[in-house]
């Protein structure tokens, strides 16, 4: 079936404008000049997204959003702001509208795809991949990450392992105008001293036992599009050396190679230590640092967004049972009172292991305290252990905590936490864990 949109501005050229850029796509197109027009198509018609403006005279764009949202089947709301009414659209987000653009349009391709996205999310949601909040604090930085992806400016994405920097690297690059172009991802933990070089900036034919061919490095592949390198704070300090020339430069040059070769690719950074205090220590160079920190983004851990925890639960279990082809189960509440004591060290990724396991071990009609072994079922309430500690203290104690629950065993360990294993070792040896 064809879907139907509709388009609500007090401007008659701004409605037309949306009404081209997406006529081509072959949806219904329906327009009203005001937010009361636009309940009352609503009552008569099934829409599929709402594109609001958030001014308008009467009912403003956020109440629109609350009164769609109090129906049976409600839309999905995209509120269209200017730059000074983010807040005001970060406000409309976490009252359940599904997204926010910024007026004027950046991209007519970004609206498309944006429709097109939500439109695929309403047939087969994939929650698993997409940046999931109505916690204030987080969806400000979601503002911040969408105007930074108007820009080419470098990001630094900093928070504990699982909080979703990759997802929020990948909102960044599909919001940007290299939205076409590639998004390629290099695990930095993952590169060995020896093939960092070769990994990152490709290399010639001969250029070393085993180089039988020409390669591309990652900055190569990337090339128009966005690098996102993972646990940068993991590489080699001669590496870092080698990576700020590139990013200043904007040249890389092959493994034994001669000619330097131009690039231009965004570049998105992740980590999930400390890096001023390494940087202090010594242990980063500062000037690559200051190259990154240009647009600093941290994520917060889940414990610090129980507002999120209920939502996340319900969104992921839904998307998990239909991954894993079993029966979606609702979460009773006794399960989600033992879902909300818990400190969780792995985030948002342990909490998907959890209910993936959840849903699997579940014989029930609903998911109980009893299939969440991994949790207990204690009923006291847990405090949260991380609540005054330094980001190193916390990342110390995760690492206790995963290895207690998994026996000791390092490669579990290192799953739970959602980092390699090398990173891991890396870690006992940094703390003094042993």
């Amino acid at each position: 079936m064809t879907a139907t949109l509709l388009i609500v501005d007090d401007d008659r050229a701004f409605r037309e404008l949306v009404v081209d850029i997406l006529r081509p796509e072959g949806y219904r197109l329906l327009q009203a000049g005001d937010a009361e027009t636009a309940l009352e198509i609503g009552a008569r018609e099934r829409i599929d997204v709402v594109l609001s403006d958030q001014r308008m005279p009467g009912m403003d764009g956020i109440e629109l959003v609350r009164r769609l949202n109090a129906g049976s089947e409600p839309p999905a709301v995209v509120v269209m702001t200017a730059y000074g009414t983010i807040p005001q659209a970060v406000e409309a987000v976490r009252l359940g509208a599904a997204d926010y653009l910024t007026k004027p349009l950046e991209s007519p391709r970004a609206l498309r795809r944006l429709v097109r996205g939500l439109l695929g999310r309403r047939e087969e949601p994939d929650t698993t991949s997409e940046f999931l909040t109505r916690d204030p604090a987080t969806l400000e930085i979601l503002a911040l990450a969408d105007r930074a992806a108007a820009t080419d400016s470098t990001v630094l994405v900093t928070g504990e392992s699982g909080t979703g920097k990759e997802i929020l690297a990948r909102r960044i690059h599909q919001r940007s105008r290299r939205s076409d172009a590639p998004f390629v991802v290099v695990n930095s933990a993952a590169l060995t001293e020896s093939l960092a070089e070769s990994e990152l900036f490709g290399h010639e034919k001969g250029a070393f036992t085993g180089a039988v061919g020409r390669h591309r490095g990652r900055f190569e592949q990337a090339n128009g599009g966005t690098l996102f390198l993972d646990e940068i704070g993991e590489l080699s300090e001669a590496i870092q050396a080698k990576l700020l020339r590139a990013l200043e430069g904007r040249v890389i040059e092959r493994v034994g190679g001669s000619r330097p070769l131009e690039v231009d690719l965004r570049l998105i950074a992740a980590t999930n230590r400390d890096l001023e205090r390494e940087v202090a220590e010594g242990g980063f160079r500062s000037d690559l640092f200051y190259r990154l920190n240009v647009v600093s983004l941290h994520l917060p851990p889940l414990r610090q967004r129980p507002a999120d925890l209920e939502l996340l639960t319900a969104r992921l279990a839904e998307s998990l049972a239909r991954r894993l082809a079993v029966e979606p189960k609702p979460i009773s509440a006794e399960a989600m009172e033992v879902l909300s004591r818990h400190s969780w060290p792995g985030n948002v990724r342990e909490l998907k292991n959890v209910l993936e396991r959840s849903l699997i071990a579940a014989s029930g009609e609903a998911i109980t305290p009893a299939d969440l072994p991994i949790l207990g079922t204690s009923g006291a309430p847990q405090a949260d252990p991380a609540a005054d500690l330094s980001l190193g203290e916390r990342e110390r104690q995760a690492i206790l905590e995963a290895l207690e629950r998994t026996g000791g065993h390092r490669e579990q360990a290192a799953r739970l936490l959602g980092i390699s294993v090398r990173t891991l070792y890396n870690r006992l040896r940094q703390y003094g864990i042993h």
